[in-house]
C-alpha cells in the first residue's frame, strides 16, 4: 500500500569488504495535507543523505503516480538503481518490455529485476549496489542490525499488525503511540502500552473489530513478535481513541513523531 511506511528506517547490512545501510522512506506522492506533506519531506531528505539510490518499483510501465518523484531522481548527483520488484508475479515476455521502459527513462542506470518474496535478483541488486558505493570506514558494530530503538520498533510491530489486518480499509487514518514502555522487570518483563488513534467514532469500532476480535489478534501477534525482538514476556495493553483529523492537525503530528 502506497505511504504506509511512515518514518525513515535503517537496516544495516555487513557483508565482506562492504556495510550497507538501507533507508526504506516514505513513497512520494502528491503532497495532499500535513501528513502527507511530512511523509514527502522524510522520504526527500533521505534521497539527499543517499550514497546510491534504489528506485524500488512493481512490476508495471511508469506511471502518472510516479510525476512527483521523478523530477527529484532525473536531479540525482548520486547513481540510480532501478529495481523491479515481484517478478514473480509476471511472465518473462512481458519482463523485458518493462525493463526497457525504465531504461529509456534512466539510460544510465543498472535495472535489475528482483523478487523480494522469493530473494531471486537480491545478490545481483546487492552487488550492484557495492559497486557503485563509495570508499568509506564501516559506521556501525558488526552485530548492529538497526539504529532505531526497541521503544520504536515496539510501535511500528503494532502498526504492522493492524494494517495487516485492517487490509484496503482505512491504513491511513490510524495511528500508534507509545505511551509506556517500562523496562523495570526486565529480563522478565516488559509492560507496553500503546493508544492507537483514528479519525472517527466509527473506525473506532472497524479496529476493535465485532466483540473486540480484532484488536485482540493484534495484541496477540504484536506480543509475540516484541518478545522476539525483546528476548523476554510482554505485557501489552492497547487502547483505541479517537482524535478528530489527527492526519491534518500539525500538533498531532508533532505529537506523534513526524515532521512538519
Amino acid at each position: 500500500k502506497p505511504q504506509t511506511t511512515r518514518h525513515r528506517l535503517l537496516g544495516i547490512v555487513n557483508r565482506p569488504g562492504a556495510q550497507l545501510l538501507y533507508l526504506d522512506t516514505p513513497g512520494v506522492l502528491e503532497p495532499k495535507g500535513p501528513l502527507n506533506q511530512s511523509l514527502v519531506q522524510a522520504a526527500l531528505s533521505a534521497l539527499a543523505a543517499a550514497d546510491v539510490v534504489v528506485w524500488l518499483v512493481e512490476h508495471r510501465p511508469p506511471d502518472p503516480q510516479d510525476r512527483v518523484l521523478l523530477p527529484h531522481l532525473q536531479q540525482l548527483s548520486q547513481p540510480l538503481v532501478v529495481a523491479i520488484n515481484k517478478i514473480d508475479l509476471i511472465s518473462k515476455p512481458k519482463l523485458l518490455p518493462l525493463m526497457e521502459a525504465y531504461h529509456q527513462l534512466f539510460p544510465q542506470a543498472p535495472v535489475i529485476p528482483v523478487s523480494a518474496l522469493l530473494g531471486d535478483g537480491l545478490p545481483e541488486l546487492e552487488a550492484e549496489i557495492i559497486k557503485l558505493l563509495p570508499p568509506a570506514p564501516p559506521i556501525y558494530a558488526e552485530d548492529q542490525v538497526t539504529e532505531q530503538t526497541e521503544r520504536f520498533l515496539a510501535t511500528e510491530l503494532i502498526r504492522e499488525r493492524l494494517l495487516h489486518h485492517l487490509g484496503e480499509e482505512m491504513p491511513y487514518a490510524v495511528a500508534v503511540d507509545l505511551e509506556e514502555f517500562d523496562e523495570s522487570r526486565r529480563p522478565e518483563l516488559v509492560r507496553v502500552r500503546a493508544v492507537i488513534y483514528v479519525e472517527r467514532q466509527s473506525q473506532k469500532g472497524i479496529v476493535i473489530g465485532k466483540k473486540g476480535h480484532l484488536l485482540k489478534t493484534v495484541g496477540q501477534e504484536a506480543r509475540t513478535e516484541m518478545e522476539d525482538l525483546l528476548g523476554c514476556r510482554v505485557f501489552l495493553e492497547l487502547w483505541v481513541k479517537v482524535w478528530k483529523n489527527w492526519r491534518k492537525d500539525p500538533r498531532a503530528l508533532r505529537l506523534l513523531g513526524y515532521q512538519t
